[in-house]
């Protein structure tokens, strides 16, 4: 195409300066802005994050800054009968004087805050009363299943008729050591592949699948920046193309 461009400038007879700026098109085409090879990265040109712990060190992690954020839409479903994983925390935060009971949900029976012990995707699910729970809060722990169709089986189990499912998972994110050499991490979703997972156990027309991020915070949290460096602004611009954090609402 370059040569094309120029050998046909040249029998038009067109000017030097016609063929210079041919050439310079070609070259830097006038969309790249900044001009190729001339792009300032700053602090983030690096090898290692600015902090391995997605950001915890400097303030907020981004993805529970929209793990919250997803959770303060749907406030209103946590109440009742509430299960959560791992802790209590977002129960409390979200549920407050609507949560009538909550249970603490955990694989392993060395946790000192779980009720219940049981591995969603195993046999031990089966010792939870099927229609027992309002609601699941589910966050960040379906990377960590292999099995996850029986995991999210096992909820939609458990869930009273009603009840609603409220889960998180990762989109684009780095990898979590912990947990990794703990459980092991196993997945990374899209809005397509979660919504077409909780489908297969849920009402299509009663699952509603929420996407958060852009290109800049999601190259900030692999860096490790925290969403509170970043401007509200930045943070509340979505992008599909880019998911940092996919947020999945079920009803049974």
């Amino acid at each position: 195409m370059f040569l094309i461009r120029v050998r046909s400038a040249k029998n038009d007879m067109t000017t030097v300066k016609q063929i210079l700026r041919l050439i310079r098109y070609e070259l830097d085409p006038p969309h790249n802005v900044p001009p190729t090879g001339r792009v300032r990265y700053g602090a983030l040109r690096r090898l290692e994050p600015l902090d391995p712990d997605f950001g915890f060190g400097r303030g907020m992690s981004i993805a529970r800054f929209y793990i919250y954020e997803f959770l303060r839409q749907h406030a209103a479903d946590v109440k009742g009968h509430v299960l959560e994983v791992g802790d209590e925390k977002c129960t409390k935060m979200f549920g407050g004087h609507k949560v009538t009971k909550n249970d603490i949900l955990h694989v392993s029976p060395e946790s000192k805050q779980a009720t219940i012990v049981a591995d969603l995707s195993g046999p031990t699910a089966d010792s939870i009363p099927s229609n027992s729970f309002d609601c699941v809060i589910f966050t960040q722990t379906l990377q960590f299943i292999y099995d996850m169709k029986t995991a999210v089986k096992s909820i939609h189990r458990i869930l009273k008729p009603g009840g609603v499912l409220l889960m998180t998972g990762n989109g684009i994110s780095q990898i979590s050591t912990y947990d990794d050499a703990r459980w092991g991490e196993y997945w990374r979703f899209t809005s397509r592949s979660l919504s077409r997972l909780s489908n297969e156990f849920f009402d299509s027309e009663k699952v509603r699948v929420y996407t958060y991020g852009n290109v800049l915070v999601t190259a900030c949290y692999l860096f490790g920046v925290s969403a509170t460096e970043l401007r509200s602004s930045e943070l509340a611009y979505h992008d599909n193309r880019y998911q940092l954090i996919i947020g999945v609402r079920a009803e049974k």
